[in-house]
């Protein structure tokens, strides 16, 4: 089945940076014509959609991480990366790769949850003051 595995969590300075990365095996699942999707869950909050890129490079950000985020990937790696820049303690959380290897009607990219099939267990970023 597809699997999605997390790294590249851990912790850092207000205003540093991290990349998250998601390999993203399965023979069901096409990194380059399917999609990825990256979501967080912060202290007391609901699961949210930060960033997706969808099939030909479509790509979508949440308004609390534009500018600040970036999310591209590798098809020969078959991984998608999350690059955070100029983190802020809020942005501690865990953190989720997501993907969907179906059109379904869904209006990609998409940062909504239940738009995905697919998801890894999650890394952990903790930003300090």
């Amino acid at each position: 089945q597809v699997q999605l595995v997390e790294s590249g969590g851990g912790s850092v300075q207000s205003g540093g940076s991290l990349t998250l990365s998601c390999v993203i095996s399965g023979d069901t699942f096409d990194i380059g014509t399917g999609h990825v999707g990256w979501f967080r869950r912060l202290p007391g909050k609901e699961r949210e959609g930060i960033a997706a890129l969808a099939f030909r490079s479509s790509i979508i950000y949440a308004d609390s991480v534009k500018g600040r985020f970036a999310i591209s990937h590798s098809n020969a790696k078959k991984t998608s990366y999350l690059q955070m820049n100029n983190l802020k303690p809020e942005d501690t959380g865990m953190y989720y790769c997501a993907a969907a290897q179906t059109w379904r009607g869904i209006n990609w990219p998409s940062l909504s949850a239940p738009a995905y099939d697919y998801w890894g267990r999650g890394t952990q970023v903790t930003v300090s003051s």
